[in-house]
C-alpha cells in the first residue's frame, strides 16, 4: 500500500492540526498541508487513506482555477520550491499535499448549500418538513432534488465538537448583513457553475460547503472548495431518488462504521485494508472523473 503521511513534521516550527490538515502560520500567510488522516462523524480515524491530501489539494486547486473571475481566492503557490524556508527543504512531506495561501480573518460561519435532500437534512425533513428552518414541500423522497437549491449555513466547530445549523438571520448576526448577502450570494453562484459544470462530466453535486474569509476589505474563498471532503458528489448514472446513493467520498468509510456500531465519539478506529483501499480509489476517482486528467502521485 502506498506511503502516507498522517502528520507533517517540519523541525524547529509548531503547527496546528486540524481533523485533516496541518497549518503553518508565517505571519501574513498561511501553509496548509493536506494530510492523508480522515475523519467521519468528527472524528479521526487511526487510518490514513493514501493519496488523500493530494487529491483534495488537486481538486481544490482546480476548482480555483475554474472559479477565476467568478471570485477571489487565497491561493498564493503550491509549487514546494517556491516555499520560505525551512519549508522548501521537505518535499517529500508538503509535495502535491500543500498550498501557500494568503492569511485571512476567518468568518466564523459554514456556507452549506443543497441541491438535494439527504444527510442531516434528510432527518430533519422527516422530523419538521424543513431543512435548517426552511420550510419544503411535502412528500419530498430521501435524497431528492430540491425544487431549488437552498443556502443553509453552520456555526464552525472546534474539533471533536460538532456543527450546529443556524438559519439566515442568525449568520446576519454572526457577521453582519452585507457579509451574510455576500457569502449567500457567491455560494449560491459558484453551485450552480459546478453544478452544470460536473453534470457535464456525469457526477451529481448534491450539497457542499464554503469557507469566506476578509483581507483588504474583500471576502475571499478560502480553504479547500468543491472537494469529496467537503461536498457529497454521486454518480450520475446510478442515481435514484429514495435511497441511499453511491458518493465519491469517504461513504465506505461511514458504512463500516455503522456496520461496527461505533459510537462517533471517543478515539477513531483502525480501519480493514480493503476498506482504505476502496477509499482511496474512490477519491482518485472524484479527482479523474472531474478535472478529466489522469490522477500523477506527487514524487
Amino acid at each position: 500500500m502506498a506511503n502516507v503521511v498522517l502528520q507533517t513534521d517540519i523541525a524547529g516550527v509548531e503547527g496546528k492540526h486540524g481533523k485533516v490538515r496541518d497549518i503553518y502560520d508565517l505571519g501574513d500567510s498561511l501553509l496548509i498541508a493536506a494530510s492523508d488522516r480522515i475523519s467521519a462523524f468528527d472524528v479521526i480515524m487511526q487510518s490514513g487513506i493514501p493519496h488523500k491530501g493530494q487529491v483534495l489539494t488537486d481538486i481544490s486547486r482546480f476548482w480555483f482555477k475554474f472559479l477565476d473571475g467568478v471570485v477571489e481566492n487565497h491561493l498564493i503557490t503550491s509549487n514546494v520550491a517556491d516555499f520560505p524556508a525551512p519549508f522548501c527543504d521537505y518535499p517529500d512531506q508538503l509535495a502535491g499535499r500543500t498550498m501557500l495561501v494568503k492569511k485571512t480573518k476567518v468568518l466564523p460561519v459554514e456556507c452549506i448549500v443543497r441541491g438535494y435532500i439527504t444527510g442531516s437534512g434528510w432527518k430533519e425533513y422527516q422530523r419538521e418538513g424543513t431543512v435548517c428552518g426552511i420550510k419544503l414541500p411535502e412528500g419530498l423522497k430521501q435524497c431528492q432534488q430540491l425544487p431549488e437549491v437552498i443556502f443553509t449555513p453552520s456555526t464552525k466547530a472546534e474539533i471533536g465538537e460538532h456543527d450546529e445549523n443556524i438559519d439566515y438571520e442568525t449568520c446576519v448576526g454572526l457577521i453582519g448583513e452585507e457579509a451574510a448577502t455576500f457569502v449567500r450570494d457567491k455560494s449560491l453562484e459558484i453551485f450552480q457553475k459546478a453544478s452544470e459544470y460536473a453534470a457535464s462530466k456525469g457526477i451529481l453535486l448534491a450539497d457542499t460547503k464554503f469557507e469566506w474569509g476578509e483581507i483588504d476589505g474583500k471576502i475571499i474563498l478560502i480553504d479547500e472548495v468543491l472537494t469529496p471532503d467537503s461536498s457529497r458528489f454521486w454518480p450520475a448514472d446510478k442515481y435514484e431518488a429514495g435511497r441511499d446513493q453511491e458518493s465519491f467520498d469517504k461513504q465506505f468509510v461511514r458504512n463500516y462504521l455503522e456496520e461496527i456500531k461505533f459510537d462517533k465519539s471517543g478515539e477513531g478506529v483502525v480501519l480493514p485494508d480493503e476498506i482504505i483501499e476502496n477509499t482511496s480509489a474512490k477519491y482518485i476517482e472524484a479527482y479523474e472523473k472531474l478535472t478529466g486528467e489522469k490522477f500523477v502521485p506527487a514524487e
